[in-house]
């Protein structure tokens, strides 16, 4: 069947008169009656009973004008769909997002992308950002939005998009708080570390052992970067996280920064893409409105947090 023959054969059921469906779609009286007759053939029954110049669906016409009709939303939706997908406005997009740049970057995000790309859908994966970067290798997401530290150049491209510091952290009542602090000092604390794997449990090592003392001591090894803060909350651990964190309405809002020069880490958060691999239009749309947009969007966003 022709979906043309299908529409005029709507117009006809509509109107109820080939005279009236004529004029609705500009088309000659004996052009309608032909893909009435096409229809009926094809379909090997009479579609309408004819009373005069009146067309009046039969039982099998009626069955036929419902089909036609979810037949035709059905094209009209397809082709929206189709339109927005090659605009990159509708479509689904893969976000890699680790725990701290889900909570500063992804709320802007969404937002802009509601405003501007309704029918665009984000397939979210949080996790660790080692475990996030395998993802984006083996094609398992199609962007990433994470610390570039250890990002390799050669496999990934990268584009900066906010400026982070991790700092350690501790109790509102720990003792450190209440002297001046060297590294050597701790030494002697338990902490609650991610695995070492992780960029900035990696960061953290390679501090103390590149001033010839013992690695952090682990109480608690997790791999919910968003549970070490409430970890240590109420216990004399300590724990390294973003400075970010520690603002009012955060899970460590209520931790203090443990001052140190050696032991803040600084890095950049940024959109990563696999070179050379292919982007969907959705994804493309994505990319270039953080590449046009999305630092002064975050840093704006960040600065109200404050």
């Amino acid at each position: 069947m022709d979906l043309r023959d299908l529409y005029y054969f709507e117009m006809v059921a509509v109107y109820g008169s080939l005279v009236r469906a004529a004029d609705r779609v500009h088309k000659t009286q004996p052009a309608l009656s032909k893909s009435i007759q096409r229809l009926e053939t094809t379909l090997d029954t009479a579609l309408f009973n004819r009373e005069g110049r009146r067309m009046r669906l039969t039982p099998a016409g009626e069955l036929l004008l419902l089909r036609a009709r979810h037949l035709r939303l059905g094209v009209e939706e397809t082709q929206r769909e189709i339109q927005g997908f090659a605009k990159g406005t509708a479509g689904v997009v893969r976000l890699g997002c680790g725990p701290t740049a889900a909570e500063f970057l992804l709320p802007r995000l969404v937002e802009i992308l509601l405003e501007l790309a309704p029918e665009l859908t984000l397939d979210l994966i949080t996790g660790q950002n080692d475990l996030l970067v395998n993802s984006l290798r083996t094609g398992h997401v199609d962007l990433l939005i994470s610390p570039l530290s250890a990002i390799d150049s050669e496999v990934f491209e990268t584009h900066a998009l906010l400026e982070d510091e991790v700092v350690v952290v501790a109790s509102g009542d720990h003792p450190l708080l209440e002297k001046e602090v060297s590294l050597i000092d701790l030494c002697s604390c338990r902490w609650v570390l991610p695995a070492p794997s992780v960029a900035t449990r990696r960061w953290l090592d390679n501090t103390f052992f590149n001033h010839h003392l013992d690695l952090p001591k682990i109480h608690i090894q997790t791999n919910s970067l968003s549970a070490m803060p409430r970890l240590i909350t109420h216990t004399k651990l300590l724990s390294f996280i973003s400075r970010h964190n520690l603002k009012l309405g955060h899970a460590g809002a209520n931790l203090k920064e443990i001052v140190l020069k050696q032991t803040t880490m600084n890095r950049s958060f940024g959109l990563v893409r696999r070179r050379e691999a292919y982007l969907s239009p959705p994804a493309a749309f994505v990319v270039d409105l953080l590449q046009r947009e999305g630092k002064a969007l975050f840093t704006a966003h960040c600065s109200q947090d404050i």
